[in-house]
């Protein structure tokens, strides 16, 4: 890895993919899972739309811890984030950095955010692991809730 703290490797991982699969927990307490298309924000933000009558969104007003599986799944692919965080819906000005951000994407990568009515949901990391199991032995690197704190200034400016 070109740091050791893996931060290099991690937001390369996470901005070449678009989509994850996300879990929430529902108000009566039943595990729920959904794909999103995603974009990464300033540091390690996962920035995703949704519908105002979907499930993710009711699950997550109730309840903003949220967990994402990006990557492991295509032929070949030996890498994958498993990624804990809380959701929020951003207002001015974030909400206005976001739509650049995710319209910025090719729009094959985005959820429904060009659709009349939707939601945007950012997810502020409490916790990440990277897994590459395409070394010998396997290499795996977890950000904690402390080291994420000093290592999502060093994302933020490594993403502009």
């Amino acid at each position: 890895m070109a740091h050791d703290d893996g931060l290099d490797e991690l937001l390369a991982f996470l901005r070449a993919h678009s989509v994850a699969v996300q879990t929430s927990v529902s108000p009566e307490r039943r595990p729920q899972a959904a794909l999103v298309a995603y974009v990464m924000g300033d540091g390690l933000e996962i920035l995703f739309d949704t519908l105002p009558t979907s499930r993710k969104l009711a699950n997550l007003r109730s309840n903003p811890a949220v967990a994402f599986v990006i990557g492991g799944w295509a032929p070949g692919e030996r890498r994958s984030v498993q990624y804990e965080g809380v959701a929020d819906e951003p207002s001015e000005p974030d909400l206005t950095r976001f739509k650049a951000v995710h319209f910025g994407r090719p729009a094959a990568s985005r959820g429904v955010g060009d659709w009349a009515e939707v939601v945007y949901v950012r997810v502020r990391p409490t916790w990440i692991r990277f897994a590459d199991f395409s070394h010998h032995p396997p290499l795996a690197v977890e950000f904690t809730a402390a080291a994420l704190g000093r290592v999502t200034d060093r994302a933020r400016t490594s993403s502009r």
